[in-house]
C-alpha cells in the first residue's frame, strides 16, 4: 500500500464509551511483547568480592584460634623400618584413595576425576542452570523417569563393585528429592526441597560424595585398608 492510499480518519471523542472500536498500529520497529521475569542480580564488586574477603578473614581467624589451643595430629618421626599401615594420602586425596579401593586404578584415578572436572566446567552453561527452574516445575513425568534411570544406573554400578558408600547416600538423596511429589506443602524443609533446581541437586550429590568418601577414608580404614571401627581399634 502506497503512502497516498493510507488514509485514516481519526475522530477524537471525550467520551470513550461512544467509540467502542479501537485500532492498534504496529510499525516494523515495534518489538513483540514477550513473557519475561526479572531476576535478582547483584554486582560482582563490591557485593560478592567484599563478602568473600570477609568470610576469608573469619576463617583465618577461627583457624588461628583453634591452632593456639589444639595441636595438629602429627605422628612420630619418619622411620624407614616402621611404615604406617595403612599409608593414607592427605585428607583432600582420601576420596580418590577410597575410590581406588572399589574401582580399577584407571577408572578411580583418571576417568572419574576427569569427568567430574569436565562436568563442573560444563554444567554452569546448561540451560537448566541459566533459567534455574525448580526440578518439579515442568514435565514431572519425564523428570521422574530420567531421574530414576540416572540414580538406578549409579546405584547399580556402585553395587556391582560393592561401593556401598556411594550407593547408599545416592539412594537417600534420591528419596529426599522425591518428597515434593508426595507433599503439597511449600513451607519448611519441604518448601526448601521443592525450590531446588537440577544443578543444585547435582552439586549437592557431588559434595555429599566427597564428604562421605573422605570421612570413610579418614576414620573407618585400618590396616590393609580394611573397614575398622575407630572407637574399637583406634586406628585412623
Amino acid at each position: 500500500m502506497s503512502d497516498s492510499e493510507r488514509k485514516f480518519n481519526i475522530d477524537t471523542e471525550k467520551n470513550p464509551l461512544m467509540t467502542p472500536k479501537r485500532i492498534a498500529f504496529i510499525v516494523k520497529r515495534t518489538s513483540v511483547q514477550v513473557d519475561a521475569r526479572d531476576e535478582e542480580m547483584v554486582m560482582t564488586f563490591p557485593e560478592l568480592v567484599v563478602k568473600g574477603l570477609i568470610i576469608f578473614e573469619v576463617v583465618v581467624i577461627v583457624l588461628t584460634i583453634i591452632s593456639l589451643f589444639f595441636d595438629a595430629p602429627l605422628e612420630w618421626i619418619a622411620n624407614p623400618n616402621h611404615t604406617p599401615s595403612p599409608a593414607k594420602a592427605p585428607w583432600y586425596f582420601l576420596g580418590i584413595q577410597e575410590l581406588l579401593h572399589y574401582f580399577p586404578p584407571v577408572v578411580a584415578g583418571v576417568l572419574i576425576p576427569v569427568l567430574v572436572i569436565i562436568a563442573l566446567i560444563i554444567i554452569p552453561y546448561f540451560e537448566i542452570n541459566i533459567k534455574k527452574r525448580e526440578l518439579w516445575e515442568r514435565k514431572r513425568g519425564r523428570t521422574l523417569v530420567l531421574l530414576t534411570v540416572s540414580m538406578a544406573l549409579i546405584d547399580l554400578l556402585a553395587a556391582a563393585f560393592k561401593a556401598w558408600v556411594i550407593a547408599v547416600p545416592t539412594l537417600l538423596l534420591y528419596s529426599l528429592i522425591l518428597i515434593p511429589l508426595f507433599s503439597k506443602s511449600n513451607q519448611g524443609l519441604v518448601g526448601w526441597i521443592r525450590r531446588r533446581s537440577l544443578t543444585e541437586w547435582i552439586m549437592l550429590w557431588f559434595v555429599i560424595m566427597v564428604v562421605v568418601l573422605t570421612i570413610v577414608g579418614t576414620f573407618f580404614r585400618g590396616p590393609e585398608w580394611r573397614w575398622t571401627w575407630p572407637w574399637i581399634d583406634g586406628i585412623y
